[in-house]
């Protein structure tokens, strides 16, 4: 019932603020456009997205409602732009092009894989070791964390790869996508060496070359790593909550379930992975081999390491690619989407060889297996289009400038990092683009930062910490937004109701980021020393640790029973 009301009043809204466009324009200001009305095509796509449960509508119903404004407000025009001009327009991008190509192939490999039994006997070689809840979180954890070089990557093998496992042990499958999620963007969000680095790298080079300073711009970056308070607490949580087994929030609902009921998805959720990969039947007759999935993930993974190395080599002139700096200097050059197609589409080749020469798979049984594989992932990639499409809305109505407006006429100096962390956690949440967060926000933080520098400001720490928290908060909005498109990846990769996903992980994102800005506190309040982020660190673990032991309830199946009777 409450749902119902709070849809008809938002229809409500929509309708008074397209029937009557001089509501709309009275918000307008000249500075940002819009003004709040710029807010309209976001809250609508996330509150309709929380209320319906419906994320393909929302998207579409945010965009339209987006694309009309910009067309005065007339729908006809604004419906017949949505999708010629903004869902194809999005769709014929080079780079969304690309990941859509990467994530049907990867579909298409797993499928493959699993056809074969090669997803099967992994998680039966793990079980092994991993025998209970604890350690096939941990596990799965460390995967995460391994696979460093690519959040996309990251999140399409992880998930996969440890969902049997997960299932089996009766994780649910929200705890998996939030494990997925937050050992991803944390994790290559601060990898010496990832897709990532080249493109924050060039943000902070050309911030600094329009304030005449010069600087090892990547020596900057890695002075931002220890600030990167947001990205290293999520990654403890993490840890902590597997090792404790312990949670609260939605998710502790979520463990329950699975741990009592045997039930790794809700009721009435919706996994954003269909029945032909998640239920998929084997043949009888099949000697599981761990290596007939081991093999094909190695050599995806390996392909798009070369392979990142070898792209960036050709757009890198003069560069020696084999030091250190060369190496460094490729990877940041690297065109990822390109590289990712290389290396799914290899694995997928390997992938068949292998299903087919040991006969386990006729060919014309592995192409099918593939094609059904892709299959599952084509609602995924129908969402990622529209992802996509409502960013570019959001962009072309000045949502994000507007919120950057508001708060950055005055800014109290030695709090910076805080209020800039605010801000882009705000803005990420309502575009879902941490890559679109950095590249707005970075431009603006770093010069306001070099104001409250009298010398060196490459090398002071208001500086650093300033655009690490602009890194690090690009990444917080990211994981809470439903319109973003690496939360809806790690539903996807999980086979989770990606609403349910989104519900579960804000509670505990929203602890790392109260445990970032104490860390960014602390720094101001030591005086900005060079050993003040570790204190930071520091305390942070150990609120960490805190507060799992005090507010996590434990999972374990017996300690449940134990509570409900």
């Amino acid at each position: 019932m409450k749902r119902k009301i709070l849809g008809l009043l938002l229809v409500a809204f929509i309708v008074m603020a397209m029937s009557i466009p001089s509501i709309a324009t009275s918000f307008e200001n000249e500075q940002s456009g819009f003004g709040w009305i710029s807010l309209l095509p976001p809250l609508i796509a996330i509150i309709l997205a929380f209320i319906t449960r419906q994320v393909l509508l929302s998207l579409f119903l945010g965009i339209f409602i987006g694309v009309t404004m910009i067309n005065g407000w007339n729908p006809f025009y604004g419906f017949l732009r949505t999708l010629d001009e903004f869902i194809v327009g999005s769709l014929a991008d080079g780079w969304n092009a690309a990941i859509i190509i990467f994530t049907l192939c990867i579909g298409g490999m797993v499928g493959v894989i699993g056809k074969m039994g090669g997803t099967k006997a992994i998680a039966d070689t793990l079980a092994k070791k991993a025998k209970t809840p604890r350690s096939a979180q941990l596990a799965t954890w460390l995967m995460g964390i391994l696979v460093f070089f690519d959040d996309y990557a990251n999140t399409l093998i992880v998930g996969p790869t440890m969902r049997p496992l997960t299932d089996k042990m009766k994780i649910s499958r929200e705890k998996l996508a939030y494990i997925v999620d937050s050992t991803a963007a944390p994790v290559v969000g601060m990898a010496m060496v990832s897709t990532w680095v080249g493109y924050e790298i060039g943000l902070i080079k050309d911030s600094f070359a329009n304030l005449g300073i010069e600087a090892n711009i990547y020596g900057v970056f890695l002075r931002t790593i220890p600030y990167s308070f947001y990205n290293i607490f999520a990654l403890l949580l993490v840890f902590v909550l597997a090792y404790q087994l312990k949670d609260y929030g939605p998710m502790l609902k979520a463990e329950k379930r699975a741990r009592i009921e045997g039930k790794v998805l809700g009721d009435k959720a919706s996994p954003m992975a269909s029945e032909e990969i998640t239920d998929m039947e084997l043949k009888d007759d099949i000697k599981l081999k761990a290596s007939n999935a081991v093999i094909p993930i190695l050599t995806l993974i390996v392909i798009a390491f070369i392979g990142l190395w070898y792209n960036g080599y050709t757009y890198s002139e003069g560069v020696n690619p084999f030091t250190w700096k060369g190496i460094r200097t490729c990877f940041g050059n690297a065109d990822a989407s390109v590289v990712l197609i290389w290396a799914a589409i290899t694995a997928s080749i390997v992938a068949i060889v292998m299903a087919t020469s040991q006969k386990i798979l006729s060919l014309e049984e592995s192409l099918e297996a593939w094609v059904n594989g892709s299959k599952s992932l084509l609602i995924t990639c129908i969402i990622l289009v529209l992802a996509w499409s409502l960013g570019s809305v959001t962009e072309a109505v000045g949502t994000a400038d507007f919120l950057v407006g508001v708060v950055s006429d005055s800014v109290p100096g030695g709090f910076l990092p805080i209020l800039v962390f605010l801000i882009s956690c705000l803005v990420a949440f309502a575009t879902g683009t941490s890559w679109g967060t950095m590249a707005i926000v970075v431009p603006l933080a770093i010069p306001l930062a070099n104001s409250y520098v009298a010398k060196d400001p490459a090398s002071a720490s208001i500086v650093i910490a300033t655009l690490s928290s602009v890194l690090s908060g690009s990444i917080f909005g990211d994981h809470c937004s439903p319109i973003s498109d690496t939360t809806i990846m790690s539903s996807m990769a999980s086979a989770s109701d990606h609403i349910d996903h989104v519900k579960t992980q804000v509670p505990y994102a929203l602890t790392g980021a109260s445990l970032a800005i104490l860390g960014y506190a602390i720094v101001a309040l030591t005086g900005w020393k060079p050993y003040s982020p570790f204190i930071s660190l520091g305390v942070g673990a150990i609120a960490v640790v805190l507060i799992v032991t005090f507010v996590g309830k434990s999972t374990e199946k017996e300690d449940i029973k134990e509570r409900m009777e």
